[in-house]
């Protein structure tokens, strides 16, 4: 087995920049509309050149999701058992609505891959991402078990909290257009309105004998 060299700096610029200027074609076209010369021309670099350090379009696009998985799952990661429940998932639920505002592309990006049947990090899907969110709905379950929170589902409370906040991301053209805003001030409204949305849910509610349930 032959030990892969270190690459120079320039070789590091490169291999960045081909994946910055991928982002940016995958995230408007998708995997599908997308094409190595399109890459290459948002790369300010040849064909050849982009071809050298990957070896086709798939490989640009495996190697962009997985250098952006773990900073696209560090909010969920970061769900503390330890803390305030309600504090945790409202918590969680603004950095995802930043994550929208911040990363946009990289929204569009996932939201293309599921949409398209996930085959190129369907894997990941089924191992990593299921036993985080499993490990998650865990703390979740035992947060309502012992009355902390509502009777709330894990499993479609962190689905809705994905589809309320990455909406502002992967539908970013409707939001604009609806709206008629300039900026981005809307995601302040948003996040307004979804913190008080998912307080109202997820508040216990006092039942007949003082008990407090969902």
């Amino acid at each position: 087995m032959t030990e892969q060299r270190p690459r120079t700096r320039i070789q590091a610029k490169n291999r960045a920049t081909i994946l910055e200027a991928a982002l940016e074609v995958f995230s408007q076209h998708g995997f599908r509309g997308a094409t190595l010369d399109q890459i290459a021309q948002e790369a300010g670099l040849s064909k050849p050149n982009v071809l050298y350090y990957f070896p086709s379009k798939e490989a640009i696009h495996r190697a962009l999701l997985a250098e952006l998985m773990d900073v696209w799952l560090e909010p969920l990661k970061a769900l503390n058992g330890a803390g305030d429940p309600i504090e945790e998932l409202l918590d969680y639920v603004a950095r995802k609505l930043e994550m929208s505002r911040e990363m946009p592309r990289e929204s569009r990006l996932f939201a293309n891959e599921v949409l398209q049947g996930a085959p190129r990090f369907g894997e990941f899907v089924a191992g990593a991402l299921k036993a985080l969110v499993d490990e998650k709905t865990a703390l979740i379950q035992g947060w309502v078990d012992a009355g902390r929170i509502a009777r709330v589902d894990p499993y479609h409370l962190i689905f809705s909290i994905w589809a309320t906040t990455q909406h502002y991301a992967d539908f970013d053209a409707q939001v604009r257009a609806i709206l008629a805003t300039p900026g981005d001030g809307h995601f302040d409204d948003a996040k307004a309105f979804l913190l008080g949305m998912y307080t109202g849910l997820l508040t216990p509610r006092a039942e007949p004998g003082g008990l407090t349930g969902g």
